[in-house]
């Protein structure tokens, strides 16, 4: 599957990495990652990983973006990683390149690249990543491991999510043969300061339940001023807040923003995707997200949940 990245790799001088905007462990995990994989076996390369700050990630080594200019990618080849719609990728620049490339995890949703090497059955796009590693016997280095693995966990939930499966742990036993520091890794993400834990606390109070016991917490605008965080902590960073709470298969956090009402719905046992496509989202059979017009909208996705719990039972 990775052949023609791979010749697209060792055809070109400068390599731009892209990802999706916001990023996760799995973003910044497989474009760092991707980078030391090149460096390593590829040292004459020019790499460079671009898009917005790392964030509550950037305790992982080499998370901070290049700032490059548009002449860069004159010749250059492009990879967009873990993105699974144009709209998502940060650094629109990609098109400027002279050849693309496209390794992602996601429910396919469009063409992005002039390669493209898709498998929505991995748990990770670093798992993809691992793997282009193994099929084109690329040498690994600690730091390329470490970042892989860190996506690996994130993505997997810990190796938790359903999609995690014999190869997930062959892969990650594959990045466990260089010295990678778990226990920093895994304190860096999981460790909550006091007031994180406040802001879940509060969070949690606002939560409500459909007739067939979906889950769910809408903020507003001005309920925002509460939390005192911004709108991608409060969306995608408390939606698993509501995780694991018995008798709860779907659970849903809508968050009114500038650009609308930011939706990330998950759930443990049904393929939530189509109503996140419905209203134009995308993303995974169990965790996918959507930016719905206003309040409405969200209360029509609801009612749509809903109705799929209510018809599983």
């Amino acid at each position: 599957m990775f052949e023609l990245i791979r010749d697209a790799i060792a055809a070109h001088q400068t390599i731009i990495l892209h990802r999706h905007t916001n990023p996760d462990g799995d973003a910044l995990g497989s474009q760092i990652g991707l980078k030391h994989l090149i460096l390593a076996n590829y040292p004459d390369k020019t790499v460079h990983m671009v898009g917005d700050g790392a964030g509550r990630y950037g305790f992982m080594e080499d998370s901070i973006m290049d700032e490059i200019p548009d002449s860069a990618y004159q010749g250059a080849l492009a990879i967009v990683l873990d993105t699974s719609a144009k709209s998502l990728i940060s650094d629109t620049r990609y098109t400027l390149a002279a050849q693309t490339a496209h390794i992602d995890h996601h429910i396919f949703v469009e063409k992005i690249a002039d390669i493209e090497a898709t498998d929505d059955t991995f748990e990770s796009c670093c798992g993809l990543v691992a793997q282009m590693a193994q099929e084109c016997s690329w040498s690994l280095n600690p730091q390329a491991a470490t970042a892989l693995f860190t996506g690996m966990v994130t993505d997997s939930g810990r190796f938790r999510y359903d999609a995690t499966n014999a190869r997930t742990f062959r892969l990650a036993s594959y990045l466990m043969e260089q010295p990678i520091d778990t226990n920093a890794l895994y304190r860096n993400l999981y460790a909550s300061d006091y007031a994180q834990l406040v802001v879940r606390a509060k969070f949690l109070l606002h939560v409500q339940f459909t007739e067939k016991n979906v889950a769910y917490v809408y903020t507003t605008m001005d309920g925002k001023a509460e939390y005192g965080v911004d709108d991608f902590t409060l969306s995608r960073g408390m939606v698993n807040s509501m995780a694991d709470m018995r008798g709860v298969d779907i659970w849903v956090n809508f968050t009114e923003s500038d650009k609308g009402v930011l939706c990330e719905l998950r759930s443990s046992r049904f393929n939530i995707n189509p109503i996140a496509v419905k209203y134009g989202g995308g993303g995974h059979m169990k965790a996918s997200g959507a930016t719905l017009k206003n309040h409405e909208e969200a209360m029509a996705m609801l009612h749509d949940l809903d109705e799929m719990m209510g018809e599983s039972k």
